[in-house]
Formats: structure tokens, C-alpha cells, sequence
């Protein structure tokens, strides 16, 4: 498979799409790496061979926030084609299988390209490295709620709220400032989260099938948009910590049970 293949996509209609999709960068660099460190600890023997055959000495965390530096770069592939598989849309009262991957694909459209580009013995180098790095930080962002949008408002992003009297939005409030909040490292974050994950909790988490995890997102997406003022602060903070903690540390654990099938015989 070519990854880098064009798009026939006029610039134009490009730029339509581009207009009316997410522009949030998934959990923020700290969160993937908690995720990619998280992954670490439970790979197969076998991936992580194959995964340091495909990218050397760079780790799980590292090449988990690839996919959003990449978003600057002016190549076709990043600029018409990339920014749909960072998430899923879902209607409220839906489940993924019922609505599907749109006609420029979404996250979960994505992850079946770069699972069968990774299990491609004819595919180079490099489209197996895109692959890779990208299947990680896709799997990081379908856990976060908002990237499982509804829809209506680009997953949070038209959805302005203050963070201790900050302007923002939820989009980025769940993506990065509830991370940030807690002035911990990626490190620190992990070391702290995955410590306390029990074999029956992989167990419980082992489904290796996207649109579960979707759907979670999508249930925890409804709940948690603030009323009133939207004003968020420690009440908010508290109701919802366990939350994003959890799905971060699903996230890690499933992107390794996922690789751990990928690369398995």
C-alpha cells in the first residue's frame, strides 16, 4: 500500500472538509506519551522486535505524538488527506457500527490501512514507520471523549468554557489542560497511572476491536459537558480526574495488546 498516494480530491472541496473537521491535537504530547510508556510494559517479546526493526531506537512514547508534528508538513498526504483519521464522529444515540467511517475515512478507516500496511511483508521501510507511529497516536486519540464528536460541534472545539477563569475550549480543556493540571511529567504520569492497573483490568480491557473503544468515548462524551457559567474548576476537576486517568491508561494498554496481534504469527 502507497501511503503517500494522491488524493483525487479537488483543493478546493479539501479545503471544505478541512473546514468542518476537528482541529485539536488528540491528548496533547504529554498524554500520547503516557499512552506510548504505558504500551511499553506490555508488549510481546515479538512486537517488540518487529517495532524495533521498524523504528530503531525511537520508543512507544516518542513516536507517539509524530502524527501532530506532522500536520505541518506541506506534503498532500498530511495537508488532504491525514486530518480525518485523528477521530470518529458519532451521533448521539448511535454506535459506530451504525454509522460507519465517512468517505474520507476516520480514525477506525485508518487504523485497518496501517494494520495491513504493518502486515505487508512488500511494504518499505517507510510507509511501515508512518504506519506504525500513526496507529499509535490514532489509538491514543479515539480514547479521548471528545474525538468520538457527536457532530454539531467539532467535538468540543465550538464549545467554549474557561479553565479557572481562562478562556478556552472543551476540546482542549480534555485534550491538554486537565493533563497539564496535574504538573506531572509523561514519565512521572505513567510510572504513577500503570502501577496501580491490576491483570484484571488488562483482562476487562483486552477487546481489541476500535469501535468498542469508540463507543466508550462516545458514552463518556455525553456526560461530560459542563451547564451553567461553563465555568471549570475544581468541582469539575475532581468529578472527572478518574476519567481521562482511566482512559489514558486504557489506551496504553490496548495499543500494546493491539500491536502484541498485529505482529503475532
Amino acid at each position: 500500500m502507497m501511503i503517500y498516494r494522491q488524493t483525487s480530491l479537488c483543493f478546493v472541496a479539501t479545503l471544505l472538509l478541512m473546514g468542518s473537521s476537528h482541529v485539536a491535537l488528540g491528548w496533547g504530547k504529554i498524554g500520547h506519551r503516557v499512552t506510548g510508556q504505558i504500551a511499553e510494559q506490555y508488549l510481546s517479546y515479538q512486537a517488540r522486535a518487529e517495532i524495533a526493526a521498524i523504528l530503531g531506537v525511537e520508543d512507544l512514547a516518542e513516536s507517539s505524538s509524530w502524527a501532530d508534528f506532522m500536520r505541518s508538513s506541506p506534503d498532500a498526504f498530511w495537508q488532504r488527506e491525514a486530518g480525518p483519521y485523528h477521530y470518529v464522529t458519532i451521533p448521539k444515540g448511535k454506535k459506530y457500527r451504525e454509522v460507519g467511517a465517512p468517505l474520507q475515512g476516520d480514525g477506525i478507516s485508518a487504523m485497518e490501512q496501517f494494520r495491513a500496511t504493518l502486515r505487508d511483508e512488500s511494504a518499505s521501510l517507510e510507509d511501515k514507520q508512518l504506519a506504525l507511529r500513526f496507529l499509535v497516536h490514532i489509538i491514543g486519540d479515539l480514547h479521548q471523549p471528545l474525538h468520538a464528536g457527536d457532530g454539531t460541534d467539532r467535538g468540543g472545539n465550538d464549545y467554549a468554557v474557561t479553565f479557572f477563569g481562562n478562556p478556552t475550549n472543551l476540546h482542549r480543556v480534555w485534550d491538554t489542560d486537565l493533563v497539564r493540571h496535574e504538573e506531572l511529567s509523561f514519565s512521572e504520569m505513567a510510572e504513577w497511572l500503570n502501577r496501580r492497573v491490576t491483570p484484571a483490568e488488562v483482562e476487562a480491557w483486552s477487546d481489541l476491536d476500535p469501535a468498542t473503544w469508540v463507543d466508550e468515548s462516545a458514552a463518556i462524551r455525553d456526560e461530560i459537558y459542563p451547564g451553567g457559567d461553563r465555568e471549570i474548576r475544581w468541582d469539575y476537576i475532581h468529578n472527572h480526574r478518574a476519567i481521562w486517568q482511566k482512559r489514558l491508561t486504557q489506551a496504553g494498554v490496548r495499543t500494546a495488546l493491539y500491536l502484541n496481534d498485529v505482529f503475532s504469527d
